[in-house]
């Protein structure tokens, strides 16, 4: 015993020791929260105080759950059975096959996964007499998912928690899903927890059994615990109150899947009496780095205070570089640059990751990466021109570009859905088989032919005629203005906006970042040929690979160097924590931040550019408020002063109505708001010269009219470039020469 304890600091011990009554554990980065709690639970064992099936563990992952119960083994000196040891949901189906019947179920109901609930909830919503299309099913699945989450059955669910989707009839959808569920005796895995929980609720003696039989319970990640995971340990635990929960506030940053940090903050009043012990001897990251780490995170107020120290002895290192660039691709030449130099002097590929804010910023610098022939993978994701929606978008613009390109014209015939389903796929194979003609051709002819039904033939001819049209605009107007336009056209971007689920807005991102990308191609042609070229690249291979990866994906890892690009405002922290009301979304971005800064151990380089390309054309960036954030004494910086010897050069910014200038002020950064032009790129036309400027200036707050984007009002102005809000497409800078007065 006294060599398990020997080994553990002084708050750690106080951590492991405390066992009676309720214990919150505010555990930092990279202060031995996993050994604080293996060697609670093995202590707990070894001090006779519980049986093994007495102490109730939980952890947010199945690989967390091996690793717990394997260290407690190790501790006992033998395998232990009878463990109340997973996940929340694995934990919750134990119990609900203990009382499935009191649930109205089974014990050997099945576990449906997504696939089979919109099996489930589709018919139900065609009965009801709803639009599957203007009402998608996984849209109303993840409102479902979303009550499940806070704990709501269809009769707890209250006007102020109902939601006017699906024409007011989600609640009752709801509750008609959940009825024919328990007809198939089937659960979904929300329902894990939620039947769970009903039960402990409502039937006094299943609840009074597992206060007699668990005695202590354990909770990881406590920061992450939506509102039903939240009232199923608070039943459990409010008999004898032993419940230690281990977290830390400072890396809560899940709340787009549920999870609600005011759980950690409030422990103490939902506890009387708790006992709080803070673990803030860091033994992963030196002392420039934790200094960084500190000073930012205080700037939150919605959080309990703790301040990381250096518990390592060799804790002094390099200060966070900080690093402006003129632009994106600068960026991207940079990281390269550094990681080339880092594996020439022998560091491991493997030690360093590069964790960008959005999951569209890894196209440069998996592009950057590729040209450099060093290997990559991509963690927690797929790489940029792997995700549905580029294959998509891809797609669509293959079939345009090349009618016989059967697999493009297969991909995206009923992408988004419109009413050409499997039937008429059939049809369009048959008549491309019998003809020995590609599949579009043989849509037209079954088309002209008349036949197919009404619905599905207008469905195709308004596909065929998008087709010739996109065709059109590739010839006259370029690639990058053809995929703006088919992803309009088609209603994809329409079908994404719908979208309510919390990976639509990145997906809508990616499809930007595409544009950028294409911009940077002469042809079409070219840019297919590159990606073809890029998707030989096998991340998957064995081998020494730098990791890249979103921050979200990065928490619970570490790495000797980590870069963290793109900290800047409307990025990181991101446009729509900006445009919230209060400070809690914005509050979550600096955790954010946070977490990517204690994932280094050794070095962290951040990076902000002055542009970053937007489809063919560039916008100006203005510093992350984080970086004004940061102590001098614990960072360098370099750049600035580039940008401010450049300062006379700059254009108004892009976002100046958005972003203020005055909103960010920077003794650092003197030149935030006025970075320098750093390409000459016409929103018309990449290659376009540039002709003299019109003879009568247009006026700021003129109204005008643009031959392609309608009629706006002028909102800026910077020699011949106008700042436009137009009334269909939103803000745009062009030339004034393509604008007349209204």
């Amino acid at each position: 015993m006294s060599d398990y304890l020997a080994r553990l600091n002084p708050e750690q011990r106080l951590a492991v020791e405390t066992l009676d009554g309720p214990l919150l554990v505010l555990a930092g980065a990279g202060t031995g929260k996993t050994r604080v709690l293996t060697t609670r639970f093995a202590h707990i064992l070894l001090t006779k105080r519980a049986w093994p099936s007495q102490v109730l563990a939980v952890t947010f992952t199945n690989k967390a759950a091996r690793e717990m119960r394997e260290r407690v083994a190790a501790m006992l000196g033998t395998p232990v059975e009878g463990l109340w040891l997973g996940t929340f949901h694995a934990l919750g189906a134990r119990m609900l096959r203990r009382h499935a019947a009191l649930a109205g179920l089974q014990p050997g109901f099945s576990i449906l996964d997504t696939d089979d609930q919109l099996r489930l909830l589709k018919p139900l919503m065609q009965q009801a007499g709803l639009d599957l299309h203007r009402f998608p099913p996984p849209v109303l699945m993840g409102q479902i998912q979303r009550w499940k989450d806070r704990g709501l059955t269809p009769s707890r669910i209250t006007p102020a928690e109902d939601t006017d989707f699906a024409q007011g009839k989600a609640r009752a959808l709801y509750a008609a899903y959940q009825e024919r569920l328990a007809a198939v005796n089937a659960v979904d895995f929300g329902d894990l927890l939620l039947h769970t929980t009903e039960l402990l609720r409502t039937h006094s003696d299943v609840l009074a059994a597992y206060h007699r039989s668990l005695r202590y319970i354990l909770v990881d990640e406590y920061q992450d615990t939506n509102l039903v995971q939240y009232l199923w340990l608070r039943l459990l635990a409010q008999e004898h109150r032993n419940i230690c929960c281990v977290g830390d506030d400072d890396q809560s940053i899940y709340s787009w899947r549920g999870a609600e940090v005011e759980n950690i903050l409030r422990f103490e009043q939902d506890f009387p009496g708790a006992q709080v012990v803070r673990l803030e001897a860091n033994y992963r990251s030196t002392t420039p780095i934790l200094a960084a780490a500190a000073s930012l995170i205080a700037h939150n107020e919605g959080r309990l205070g703790k301040t990381l120290r250096a518990g390592r002895a060799e804790s002094d290192g390099e200060k966070v570089a900080v690093i402006g660039l003129r632009d994106s691709d600068e960026e991207a030449r940079m990281v390269g640059l550094r990681i080339e130099g880092l594996r020439s002097e022998g560091h491991s590929l493997a030690e360093i990751a590069i964790l960008v804010r959005a999951s569209f910023q890894t196209r440069a610098f998996e592009e950057r990466l590729i040209a450099w022939a060093i290997p990559y993978r991509v963690v927690g994701g797929l790489r940029f021109y792997e995700r549905a929606e580029i294959r998509d978008a891809i797609a669509y613009l293959r079939a345009t570009l090349r009618p016989g390109d059967d697999l493009a014209f297969e991909r995206i015939l009923n992408v988004p859905r419109r009413g050409l389903g499997d039937a008429a796929l059939r049809k369009l194979h048959e008549r491309a088989r019998a003809e020995e003609r590609p599949l579009a051709a043989a849509a037209e002819a079954l088309h002209d032919a008349g036949a197919l039904s009404g619905r599905v033939r207008e469905a195709l001819a308004s596909l065929l005629g998008g087709f010739a049209r996109w065709r059109a605009v590739l010839a006259r107007d370029g690639h990058v203005v053809a995929l703006k336009t088919i992803l309009d056209e088609s209603g994809y971007l329409e079908m994404l906006e719908k979208d309510r689920s919390p990976e639509a807005p990145g997906r809508i991102e990616n499809l930007r970042e595409l544009g950028r990308a294409m911009a940077e191609f002469e042809t079409l042609e070219g840019f297919l040929d590159h990606v073809s070229l890029v998707m030989e690249n096998d991340e998957n291979a064995a081998g020494d690979r730098v990791s890249l990866m979103t921050l979200h994906a990065a928490k619970g890892l570490e790495f000797d160097t980590v870069f963290l690009p793109g900290w800047e405002e409307g990025l990181f922290p991101h446009q729509r924590a900006l445009e919230e009301a209060g400070t809690k979304a914005l509050e979550e971005e600096r955790r954010l931040a946070y977490v990517g800064l204690t994932r280094a151990r050794t070095r962290a380089i951040v990076s902000h550019v002055g542009f970053r390309r937007f489809y063919s054309g560039w916008q100006n960036a203005f510093p992350s408020r984080f970086l004004d954030e940061l102590p001098a004494e614990a960072i360098t910086r370099s750049g600035a002063a580039l940008l401010e010897r450049e300062a006379a050069l700059t254009a108004a910014p892009v976002f100046s109505a958005a972003f203020p200038s005055s909103a960010f002020p920077s003794s650092a950064f003197p030149a935030a708001a006025r970075f320098p032009r750093v390409r000459d790129v016409p929103a018309e036309g990449q290659g376009e010269a540039r002709r003299q400027r019109r003879g009568t200036p247009i006026a700021v707050g003129a109204r005008v009219f643009h031959q392609k984007f309608g009629y706006g009002t002028v909102t800026g102005s910077d020699e011949d470039r106008l700042d436009i809000e137009f009334e269909k497409e939103g803000r745009k800078r062009v030339l004034d020469r393509f604008v007349e007065p209204a």
